[in-house]
């Protein structure tokens, strides 16, 4: 068995049964965290200092999310290869979280039609390698260190099918358009027949209920036409630069 901690691989008898994440979580046992835990900044500085420099000059992106047990057999997979296809086509890149399944399909897509493919790896209890279509590759400790390269180097969400991940993922973007943290930032959902529900229940209860604003439903598209993702990406991107020319 093999586990990446950061760059850092272990082996055999030197793999921890906690990740880095829980270790930094976890408040409960005695009070040596006064001593240990500004020695964590420094790696979590450092977790920045390597994200940034690796993606820096990455060039327009999209950061493409789904989930890990998509078999490789599953239409869905077919779905993220055409996507990663077509945004390396439109030239963008595309930033997964690197693992298997949906990422490994847009990672693939990608690559194959001469774009570049990033993977984002996280450590976690169970072992999960980026994937073999990866060009552009980090391991991170830290979930919120990676969730910053995501939205900080992309110009765009798109979001197939997934699970507790792929929803994090989601609303914390959602978050952070409602917010104003980040602007000039479409987020295109992927595959009606999976997504409607939740839309539905956005609708019909969060918003009849005033948790949210109804325009706040504006904040995302639900689409199964690629074209349209491309398209909805690059008129946010052409607001954005007319946006700044202007100032």
């Amino acid at each position: 068995m093999t586990r990446h901690r950061g760059p850092v691989l272990l082996r055999r008898g030197q793999i921890s049964r906690s990740t880095t994440d829980q270790r930094l979580l976890d408040s409960r046992g005695p009070g040596d965290w006064v001593h240990t835990d500004p020695w964590r900044v420094l790696r979590i500085q450092a977790e920045f200092v390597e994200g940034f420099g690796l993606l820096a000059e990455l060039g327009p992106a999209v950061s493409v999310f789904g989930s890990s047990r998509t078999r490789r057999d599953d239409a869905e997979y077919e779905l993220g290869e055409s996507i990663g296809r077509t945004l390396a086509k439109a030239g963008f890149a595309v930033i997964t979280g690197g693992g298997p399944g949906v990422m490994e399909a847009v990672n693939k897509g990608a690559s194959e039609a001469g774009g570049v493919s990033v993977g984002l790896g996280i450590e976690l209890p169970f072992e999960m390698e980026l994937n073999d279509w990866v060009d552009v590759g980090v391991q991170f400790r830290y979930f919120f260190v990676r969730k910053t390269m995501f939205v900080k180097y992309a110009q765009a969400f798109v979001v197939l099918p997934g699970g507790f991940g792929t929803l994090d993922e989601l609303f914390e973007a959602l978050t952070l358009v409602q917010t104003g943290k980040v602007t000039s930032f479409p987020i295109v959902l992927v595959g009606t027949s999976y997504w409607q529900g939740l839309v539905d229940w956005l609708r019909d209860q969060a918003s009849k209920q005033n948790k949210i604003s109804a325009s706040d439903l504006d904040y995302f598209r639900l689409t199964d036409d690629l074209d349209e993702v491309v398209a909805i990406i690059q008129d946010a991107e052409a607001q954005r630069r007319s946006g700044r020319a202007g100032t």
